[in-house]
């Protein structure tokens, strides 16, 4: 099981991530599930559209990323309990930064086996170092 992240999504799907072919090996290699926090939806949506070049890819990916919801490909998680938790990360790494969406991705990670696939070093692996729950893939 594997929680992602906004840009462990993005680089799966983008040719022209520069880190598009370690995560795509990882998302090839393990089947899954894949498992979306709900609070990264938005921020899903917005980084589609600031980072994708094209509008037909835009449209090919949101399309992708909604089938995939919708059949089973990946599975959206409320984490309606992980508030406390969220709020516990944001107030442990508030001088790191953290918003709403890392600490749910967090929070859903440990919740879920502690996998999470994300391209963010700069703020997953300081929590994974510090909290030693969650494991950054791709390493």
């Amino acid at each position: 099981m594997i929680t992602l992240d906004t840009s462990g999504f993005l680089a799966i799907v983008n040719q022209a991530d520069t880190d598009h072919e370690a995560c795509r090996e990882v998302y090839e290699r393990d089947l899954g599930p894949y498992i979306v926090p709900a609070a990264i939806l938005a921020e899903i949506d917005w980084a589609i559209h600031t980072r994708v070049l094209d509008a037909r890819s835009k449209s090919r990916i949101q399309e992708a990323f909604l089938e995939a919801l919708d059949v089973g490909g990946l599975a959206l998680d409320c984490g309606e309990r992980d508030v406390p938790r969220i709020q516990q990360l944001l107030r442990r790494y508030d001088d790191l930064g953290l918003g709403i969406a890392d600490t749910a991705v967090v929070a859903c990670g440990e919740r879920r086996g502690g996998r999470v696939l994300t391209t963010d070093r700069r703020h997953f692996s300081v929590v994974a170092r510090g909290e030693g729950t969650i494991t950054v893939l791709p390493p």
